[in-house]
């Protein structure tokens, strides 16, 4: 099996910006002007543009004020901090601080697009600090 992250975006040059400067993702492959494959991850991300309004899975139409929804990535960065700089800097909105936990760092944000992900930094125990 292979995952695949698709990203619906209402403007794909935008999104492409945001995507490669916060995280430094590089071009794979263009498939015409609306669709982009992003590399540099474990999975490549494909940005899709869909336009507010249209409809999307389960009849629901796509709007990119921000929005919540129960699947969103979790980045593991070496440094939450130095990445919160960054994908603010390109554009991501931060919903909250970088905080400690018993397994390392997180920081809760959104993507100009209103698409919410968390940035994780791991400690030396990671999720086995939960058990």
């Amino acid at each position: 099996m292979t995952l695949l992250l698709n990203i619906d975006v209402p403007d794909v040059e935008t999104a492409l910006r945001f995507y490669t400067t916060a995280f430094d993702l590089k071009v794979g492959r263009r498939f015409g002007a609306d669709f982009v494959e992003l590399l540099g991850w474990p999975a490549p991300v494909y940005l899709l543009t869909k336009a507010a309004g249209t409809i999307g899975a389960g009849g629901d139409q796509r709007r990119y004020s921000r929005h919540w929804t129960p699947v969103h990535p979790d980045i593991v960065v070496d440094d939450v901090d130095g990445a919160v700089e960054r994908a603010v800097a390109a554009g991501a909105k931060l919903e909250a601080a970088a905080k400690d936990t018993t397994w390392g760092r997180i920081a809760m944000l959104a993507d100009p697009f209103g698409h919410g992900f968390c940035l994780l930094q791991f400690n030396e125990r990671g999720y086995d600090a939960l058990l």
